[in-house]
């Protein structure tokens, strides 16, 4: 995202939806993109922009990433290994940044990444997502009743996803 973008949406305090696509890398033999793919590009996405002091110029800018945030949940600690190529930066303000981030829980609502989400992601920052029209009604409705029976740590903030959330970041929801 260019410099005078992101300027700009700050300014309008929009919030900014951002959804993978294909990296430009070999797709892995019976392994569709959107499948592997998608959340290394979320992943990577995510973690540029912290590495690179986005939310550091711009602190009023709010990012949804889809999918939970791809692999970011899991493997957060890790990335604040990127302040050391970072002059600056140190690995708290990485982990400060990337709690910056919302998520949708676009078919990722599991058993196993629904505790890593619920751990990382500040209270309020998680929203319900479908991937509409792009998932298979079948593949969304599995991780719908998922994330309705999940029974796991962090079940308790889970109430927000649905919609409370989102009237926080879209007052315009609320009325």
């Amino acid at each position: 995202m260019a410099r005078h973008v992101r300027t700009e949406l700050a300014a309008r305090s929009a919030v900014v939806f951002v959804h993978p696509t294909a990296p430009p890398i070999q797709q892995l033999p019976g392994t569709p993109t959107a499948l592997l793919d998608f959340p290394f590009d979320t992943t990577r996405t995510a973690v540029d922009l912290v590495a690179h002091g986005v939310f550091d110029r711009h602190p009023e800018l709010r990012v949804i990433l889809s999918h939970a945030g791809g692999f970011l949940p899991y493997a957060a600690d890790r990335f604040s290994a990127a302040a050391t190529f970072n002059p600056g930066t140190t690995p708290e303000d990485i982990q400060a940044g990337l709690r910056k981030f919302y998520f949708d829980t676009a078919l990722s609502a599991t058993p196993t990444s629904l505790p890593s989400l619920l751990a990382f992601a500040e209270p309020g920052h998680i929203l319900y997502g479908s991937d509409f029209p792009y998932a298979h009604p079948d593949w969304s409705a599995r991780f719908d009743q998922s994330l309705a029976t999940y029974d796991g740590p962090g079940t308790e903030r889970l109430g927000a996803v649905h919609r409370s959330a989102a009237e926080r970041i879209f007052p315009r929801l609320a009325t």
